[in-house]
């Protein structure tokens, strides 16, 4: 079983490498044969250190890492793994296009590194573009350095097209999972984007919306961190798809909400989370989510918290709705909620996020249900 599994999953991907100069790649780019998806291109947030690291590493001659791209059915390549370090390239040549109106955006600067603190202010060229240093103070890199960059080979690993768009992006999924720069989050959102672009709006859409922010109440180290976009995902996921306890809850996630970004449909999802956080920031606002304790809202919002309220609620949003106070139902159930000695099975330390979901969500599910 497990021997044709193997074979059967090998069939799924094709694969392909070339050795291929930094030169040949910009020129792909430049040429649009090389394609970096507009809003993967907005996740590009290197700091100006790593950049000059990686700069570094070409002067020196030290390898750099592989890049995956995936062959489009017109033959031109897609990048799926590699963003960072190409972009990095294009901007510091100048060649960087604004995903949005296609203009060069400005060329970077780069700073001292360990090896070479003389690459301070260093820039491929002159450029009044530069806000950050003066014109007269950059020190543009030497022609022959120039020539070593451009010269400078990268591995190329194509995934080709007979392989399917899952394999797309569960390769991209695979290859940053161990990597320090993205979290889950970041990653799905990227997973998100290759299955839909529109349904990767609609979910920032609904992560911007004022009720659900005053709901969620996260600090803004946790906004930079897509804990948002976590949530909004887990919500559409749980609300949506029955979970059979077979995945891993990250893995399950990552599934669900590529199957629900091919679906396409938000129309009705969007009314259910719309409707579920006005009634929830109605109620109680940034309490809402929140243990209550003699009456008052203490603590931060937990998982299990969400788990069983917000997708409890919007798992009946119509039966609540036609309430004749739909508000103070909600009220009424959340205090009475916090009072129930069953939620102490949520909240031991250590339980599995796969034992704790599938009683979160029923439980959830028969308390708003009344």
């Amino acid at each position: 079983m497990l021997e044709k599994e193997i074979e059967d999953a090998k069939r799924l991907v094709k694969t392909d490498a070339y050795q291929m100069s930094v030169g040949e790649i910009i020129n792909m780019y430049r040429d649009g044969e090389l394609i970096i998806n507009p809003d993967f291109q907005r996740l590009f947030r290197w700091e100006i250190g790593q950049k000059s690291k990686l700069i570094e590493s070409l002067l020196l001659g030290i390898p750099l890492p592989s890049i995956f791209v995936f062959e489009k059915d017109d033959t031109k390549w897609e990048l799926i793994d590699g963003l960072q370090r190409i972009s990095t390239l294009l901007e510091f040549m100048g060649l960087l296009r604004n995903p949005t109106t296609g203009q060069p955006e400005p060329p970077s600067s780069l700073v001292a590194t360990k090896y070479l603190p003389s690459l301070d202010k260093v820039v491929w060229e002159k450029s009044q573009l530069i806000a950050e240093v003066p014109a007269n103070d950059q020190v543009p890199l030497p022609g022959p350095l120039q020539l070593a960059v451009r010269r400078s080979r990268i591995s190329v690993e194509i995934l080709k097209r007979p392989s399917s768009n899952e394999t797309k992006y569960d390769l991209f999924q695979r290859l940053n999972a161990g990597g320090t720069q993205a979290n889950a989050q970041e990653l799905r959102n990227v997973i998100v984007i290759m299955v839909s672009s529109q349904y990767y709006k609609f979910m920032r859409e609904c992560a911007l919306r004022e009720s659900f922010l005053n709901v969620l109440s996260a600090s803004a180290d946790q906004l930079e961190k897509q804990r948002d976009m976590e949530y909004v995902s887990r919500f559409f996921v749980h609300t949506f798809i029955q979970y059979d306890g077979k995945l891993d809850v990250e893995d399950f996630i990552d599934k669900s909400i590529v199957d629900l970004a091919a679906a396409g449909e938000t129309q009705n999802a969007g009314v259910v989370f719309n409707a579920t956080f006005d009634l929830l920031d109605e109620a109680f606002g940034a309490d809402a989510l929140r243990r209550f304790s003699n009456g008052n809202p203490v603590g931060r919002v937990v998982l299990a918290a969400y788990e069983c309220i917000a997708i409890g609620v919007a798992k009946n949003i119509a039966h609540i709705q036609a309430k004749e106070d739909p508000v103070e139902f909600v009220k009424q159930r959340i205090r009475e909620f916090w009072m129930s000695p069953a939620i102490d099975n949520f909240f031991v330390a250590g339980l599995r996020g796969t034992v704790r979901i599938q009683r979160t969500i029923p439980f959830g599910t028969n308390w708003f249900a009344v």
